[in-house]
């Protein structure tokens, strides 16, 4: 995806954003203070591509732990092999480091979209309750 796409679509999630409630405005921030991801530490994670560090910050734990694996397969034949399995990875992640700022930017995006529904259902069941209750009084 563009990186001008992604941010018009976080431009219409921020619009968006601006019409919750205080409440729901607090919750949100408070959910996406705690997931959405720096592009600066996912840009230098992304310098040890070899490793993988890049994609445990962005919660990608499988795809991290097979980048560990294969790297250190890499460094323990490296006398043999090795340095191929270790250039290997360095092919294959390269495009990585050369968009890491569309990949942080959709991932945030995503966080934001996740963290709105979450604010949406949040209110919808508080609305649903009160309205419940009042039929009951």
């Amino acid at each position: 995806m563009d990186i001008d796409l992604l941010k018009m679509e976080e431009d219409q999630l921020r619009k968006e954003i601006a019409t919750l409630s205080d409440e729901q405005k607090r919750i949100y921030y408070q959910i996406e203070k705690s997931q959405v991801k720096d592009p600066d530490t996912y840009a230098v994670l992304n310098w040890f591509f070899v490793a993988g560090l890049h994609h445990f910050y962005l919660g990608e734990n499988g795809r991290g732990m097979i980048n560990v694996i294969v790297m250190l397969v890499g460094l323990i034949t490296i006398s043999s092999f090795g340095i191929w399995i270790i250039l290997s990875i360095f092919i294959f992640e390269l495009p990585q480091l050369f968009n890491s700022q569309k990949i942080v930017q959709h991932y945030n995006n995503e966080v934001m979209k996740s963290a709105l529904e979450e604010c949406k259902k949040m209110h919808s069941g508080i609305a649903r309750s009160a309205s419940h209750s009042h039929y009951h009084d």
